[in-house]
């Protein structure tokens, strides 16, 4: 692994840790409104496919062996084991998905990262609900109805501001000779 791609798939995991501490606890739900996806369509947005994926199973590692990554500033494998564990299961697939869909465009657009974001967020949804439903020990239905239809506002909200910034930041990046981004690899 050369030195860049290393530094640059610290550096996005290390943006998904900060992300994660943006959180909002709802009362309705043990799943909080965060940020922390913010960092999965990043890392899929800007890093070559493999990295993108390296990026999030390093932020997943380093909560699992009880470094404070988690939102809260938690950690610890029992964070995996509670509801919001497949969630957080999902982001190495979440920055696979906006790799491929969006590599699959010529041009960078704001379309293209948009895309690859909806494809990791249905991802996303699923594995969540999915985990949260064993865990809570509810029906699926159920499981939908707290942890995935109170999201998708603000989830799409932050798919159009960052597949948006993906694009500007893919830009100048290119711009400053700073290949390879969003590159299969």
């Amino acid at each position: 692994m050369k030195t860049r791609s290393l530094a640059l798939t610290a550096i996005f995991a290390a943006i998904t840790v900060v992300f994660a501490q943006i959180s909002i606890p709802l009362p309705f739900t043990p799943i909080p409104l965060s940020l922390c996806v913010a960092g999965s369509y990043l890392a899929g947005s800007i890093l070559p496919t493999r990295y993108a994926v390296y990026s999030q199973l390093i932020y997943i590692l380093l909560g699992i062996i009880g470094l404070p990554v988690f939102g809260g500033f938690s950690g610890g494998i029992g964070h995996i084991a509670g509801p919001t564990g497949g969630y957080i299961a999902a982001y190495p697939l979440m920055a696979l998905l906006v790799s491929l869909v969006s590599s699959r465009f010529q041009k960078k657009t704001p379309a293209a990262f948009g895309l690859g974001m909806l494809a990791a967020l249905a991802v996303c949804y699923l594995f969540g609900s999915m985990w949260y439903s064993v865990v809570g020990n509810i029906t699926l239905a159920q499981a939908f109805l707290g942890a995935v239809i109170p999201f998708i506002p603000m989830d799409l909200v932050k798919i159009v501001l960052l597949s948006v910034f993906a694009a500007a930041l893919h830009k100048a990046l290119k711009k400053a000779g700073f290949p390879p981004v969003a590159a299969i690899s």
